[in-house]
């Protein structure tokens, strides 16, 4: 394997991570944006998950995410949508990067890589958004989630995005923000920490 081979794996296997991510946040917007890239061209998909830029799928994954980030500003079905979304982030994370995993031939291998990589990776920003809504829930009565979730609709559209263009730099800016998250929750643990 000559460099540019290895370097074009390394950045097949960050962009799959980085979309799995963003779609922790928004199940339906990254797989939007990865359509509508591979419609025009602009992005790479294997060639069993091509389906994915078709009209079809273009349609409801606009109406989808149309109904998530509406959806998401208003109080009590912000929960709800959580709530399914336990299910559906993680799936659409799997199959975000089983699509983009283009260098692989085989489909079947494609979608357990996918899983493995994909899934946990979605579910780990489901689960720290999952946990900061609750916490303004309680904190602010839900006036707080509108901003929040306005917040997440740009973080996973921008995550998504930078994944495509820079999906090297994108892994390494998301690891730093993990690693940043997980410092202030230590902190905050921690008898007698300064916040």
């Amino acid at each position: 394997m000559d460099l540019g081979e290895l370097l074009t794996w390394v950045s097949t296997v960050c962009l799959a991570v980085v979309l799995a991510a963003s779609a922790g946040l928004r199940a339906w917007l990254p797989l939007l944006i990865t359509a509508l890239l591979a419609r025009f061209e602009l992005l790479r998909l294997g060639e069993s998950f091509e389906f994915l830029a078709s009209t079809p799928a273009l349609v409801l994954f606009s109406l989808a995410t149309a109904i998530e980030i509406v959806g998401d500003k208003i109080p009590a079905v912000d929960h709800v949508l959580d709530l399914l979304s336990t299910v559906v982030r993680p799936a659409a994370g799997a199959l975000l990067a089983a699509a983009v995993m283009w260098k692989i031939d085989d489909p079947l291998v494609a979608s357990v890589l996918g899983l493995v990589v994909g899934a946990p990776t979605a579910f780990a920003p489901h689960a720290a958004k999952s946990t900061v809504r609750a916490t303004s829930t309680v904190t602010t009565g839900g006036l707080a989630n509108p901003v929040l979730s306005t917040g997440e609709d740009l973080a996973s559209a921008g995550l998504a995005l930078l994944g495509v263009v820079l999906p090297i730099f994108a892994l390494l800016l998301l690891l730093a923000a993990l690693g940043y998250v997980l410092w202030r929750t230590r902190r905050k643990i921690k008898p007698g920490a300064a916040t």
